[in-house]
């Protein structure tokens, strides 16, 4: 039992730099507002619109079969991953957090 409480004190030492970077680096804004302004873009209510309009004619296509599944099941994957991009990448912060 001993041994295991110098190693705790490392493991200790080793993770509190890393939980101690929690705010933002230096000179980060102006990208943090470029990439804000991305990510506006990408899922504000025009893109949302505009996905609802493709689901839908995709859906319609596929439907009467004049458009590959293959290629309609690629646009579908692809519209969820942008419009769950954030709910995604929440997922993976919170597993690498645990370990």
């Amino acid at each position: 039992m001993k041994k295991l409480v110098p190693l705790t004190l490392i493991a200790t030492a080793i993770a509190a730099p890393a939980h101690a970077q929690a705010g933002d680096p230096a000179g980060s804004s102006p990208l943090l507002a470029a990439l804000n302004w991305v990510q506006g873009t990408l899922l504000g209510n025009l893109a949302t619109t505009a996905a609802v309009i493709a689901v839908a004619i995709i859906g319609y296509l596929m439907l009467v079969g004049r458009f590959d599944w293959r290629r309609g099941v690629v646009t579908l994957v692809g519209i969820f991953i942008i419009f769950g991009a954030v709910t995604i990448v929440a997922g993976i912060r919170s597993l690498a957090g645990g370990l």
